[in-house]
């Protein structure tokens, strides 16, 4: 091959390679690579997700200014909070993008599937709550598949309808945001990093701040009585201690199992652990506690309304 045809080859190789990595070929490359990436269209612009509130039943109203309802609000799990033999507790984050003082960190419950449960717990508790069908009573007694189904639903159903209830009485407990198949958000106890308030059963409370610490308890609890109902697994592990200083101040959390005094017939025997928990846990941090006079004006305001 002359080398004038060897030099007619080079210079169409050349060519040929300039419309590949810069020509129009490139051009159409570059053009269908940035149309592809374009795969979600309906992604929110920020989160892992939209919100979640739309088809969610919602807390009881007026709503605390911190709750957001905007649809065009996101959210982002932070983290697994607490875990538990009934559900785990994650941190959920929720913010309205472009909205810098719309922006709000909640608890969020996932209760465990129904096949996951510790349901052996759960006859106790149960007895004296009512469905309306029958059929769903013999399914929830001998704890068929479908029975269990229905318990880990009443469970949560019940844990967010009580919080409901006791935050518009104003006692000590998380506001409910709302409530979906598979969570339940509600207030988060913490401070704004995200650090959650210690559980009571981890804290050393000054001694001249118990006798103030008890008398929060003990107000709780009355008004619960009088109401006929009794936590039914109250103890330092479900009791937050919040704040610092003057203003510490208790929050009580995990209220699925909510009992019935009257109406269980175990009602008396929850009501006297709960308080023999409580009290228990005070007299040991220095400030002493007669449980059986706590459990005595506690059974007769639980009477009283009969």
């Amino acid at each position: 091959m002359s080398s004038n045809e060897l030099g007619s080859l080079a210079g169409h190789e050349a060519s040929l390679i300039d419309r590949v990595d810069g020509g129009p070929v490139a051009e159409h490359r570059r053009s269908h690579d940035d149309y592809a990436v374009d795969t979600d269209p309906d992604a929110p612009p920020e989160g892992d997700r939209w919100s979640s509130w739309d088809g969610a039943s919602h807390g009881p109203r007026p709503r605390p200014d911190w709750v957001i309802t905007d649809l065009g609000a996101v959210e982002a799990d932070l983290g697994v909070l607490k875990t538990g033999k009934e559900a785990d507790v994650h941190l959920v984050r929720r913010w309205l993008p472009g909205s810098p003082d719309r922006d709000v960190v909640m608890a969020g419950k996932r209760y465990r599937a129904s096949e996951n449960r510790m349901f052996h717990r759960d006859a106790g508790y149960l007895e004296g709550r009512r469905v309306r069908k029958s059929r769903e009573m013999r399914a929830m007694r001998t704890r068929t598949t479908y029975g269990k189904t229905l318990i880990s639903g009443q469970w949560a159903f019940t844990e967010f309808s009580t919080l409901g209830v006791l935050w518009q009485k104003g006692l000590p407990v998380p506001y409910p945001v709302q409530l979906s198949d598979d969570e339940m958000l509600m207030e988060f106890i913490g401070d704004a990093d995200g650090r959650a308030a210690p559980r009571l059963v981890q804290t050393r409370p000054d001694r001249a701040l118990l006798p103030e610490l008890f008398e929060q308890l003990r107000t709780t609890m009355m008004t619960l009585a009088e109401l006929g109902w009794a936590h039914g697994d109250l103890s330092p592990y479900n009791v937050l201690l919040a704040g610092e200083g003057d203003s510490s101040h208790l929050v009580i959390i995990d209220w699925p199992q909510i009992v019935d005094v009257i109406g269980n017939p175990h009602g008396p025997e929850f009501l006297e652990r709960d308080a023999r928990n409580m009290g228990d846990w005070f007299t040991r941090r220095g400030f002493e506690v007669d449980t059986g006079l706590l459990f005595g004006d506690l059974m007769a305001a639980a009477t009283s309304r009969w």
